[in-house]
């Protein structure tokens, strides 16, 4: 059901919008077509290209690395190695320049009392799970 709303809304609001079968079409394209295959290919690039290419700036098990041209495209979770090797912690761009905009949604939600117990990371836990590169 969510896929068909999530697939027909846009289509409703291109054609309310524009008043045309156009609108209804494009809406449908562009705002459920291409937006649901672009969410699923960022996704799937995120669990895929981020255990091969990238910098390991943090400790895990694993081979999970940060791929900085999937950072914008993803909200912040192509900092991919930070959520290994700290899985709970709610913010995963964490050093210089990493853009994270999931974890400012995070902030907005725990500020207006939508989300509690928020772990957010300490600088002696970074300390503890950083690498020497």
């Amino acid at each position: 059901m969510w896929v068909l709303v999530s697939l027909a809304l846009p289509a409703i609001l291109g054609g309310l919008l524009s008043w045309s079968w156009w609108g209804v079409l494009t809406g449908f394209f562009w705002g459920g077509l291409v937006r649901m295959g672009l969410c699923h290919h960022v996704t799937w690039s995120i669990n895929s290209i981020c255990h091969m290419v990238g910098r390991r700036q943090f400790r895990s098990r694993d081979r999970s690395r940060n791929f900085w041209p999937l950072a914008v495209l993803s909200m912040g979770e192509s900092w991919h190695n930070l959520h290994h090797a700290d899985p709970t912690c709610a913010r995963h761009g964490v050093l210089p320049g990493q853009i994270d905009i999931s974890a400012r949604v995070i902030w907005f939600f725990e500020r207006f009392g939508w989300a509690s117990e928020v772990r957010w990371p300490t600088t002696r836990r970074l300390a503890r799970l950083r690498t020497e590169s």
